[in-house]
């Protein structure tokens, strides 16, 4: 089998979520990480592989995948194994309107070269840059709290077996962490990410696990 590589960063959000399912699957992997700090996403080298020159980029069958859901989405459609959306339609879109509330809503507006545009154009400083991560991570979770007061929602966000909204949630928690955005409320996503941490898949590809 060819190798498998991911390239990533150890505290990107996406990167994570991409760990996850590869922890999950139980693929052996290889990382090559890929410094965001130093700029090393906008080397020709890594746009080569992501002209977004965003991570992750994964390697695999032959492929190079740029976009974590769409990664996720991929590893589900050829590996038999996996099990990150429903095999329900309706459960498939309440899957991904979580994972996609995440990616899309919060993740787009917090993502490294967003911020420090935004930083640079407000004159801002650290504390520019922390009020605006606690704003929108904190909103964008309370508004998956309220998507989580579903039927649906059991152990995890969807039912009994971690899916592609686990990914993105945990991730997502984890900044919110980071950046002192006020949580304590959430007691569905609190419960729920602290579920999936204790899981092995989960904890493998936690940015403390694999920094450096």
């Amino acid at each position: 089998m060819t190798e498998i590589v991911l390239f990533d960063y150890w505290r990107s959000s996406a990167s994570y979520r991409v760990r996850i399912a590869l922890e999950s699957l139980g693929l052996a992997h290889r990382r090559v990480p890929v410094d965001l700090l130093g700029g090393s996403h906008r080397a020709a080298e890594h746009r080569a592989r992501n002209p977004q020159g965003l991570v992750p980029a994964l390697a695999i069958d032959g492929l190079m995948l740029t976009q974590s859901l769409s990664i996720i989405e991929y590893l589900t459609e050829t590996r038999p194994q996996a099990r990150f959306l429903p095999e329900d339609a309706a459960g498939r879109q309440r899957v991904r309107a979580l994972a996609q509330a995440i990616a899309m809503e919060i993740h787009a507006v917090c993502n490294l070269g967003v911020v420090d545009h935004v930083v640079a154009l407000a004159g801002g400083g650290d504390g520019t840059r922390a009020a605006w991560m606690k704003k929108f991570i904190g909103e964008g979770l309370r508004a998956v709290e309220a998507m989580l007061d579903h039927p649906a929602t059991g152990t995890f966000c969807h039912g009994e077996t971690p899916t592609m909204a686990d990914f993105c949630l945990v991730p997502q928690v984890y900044n919110a962490g980071r950046w002192e955005a006020d949580i304590a409320g959430l007691s569905r996503v609190r419960r729920i990410a602290e579920t999936c941490r204790a899981l092995p898949a989960f904890a493998a590809a936690h940015p403390d696990a694999v920094k450096g």
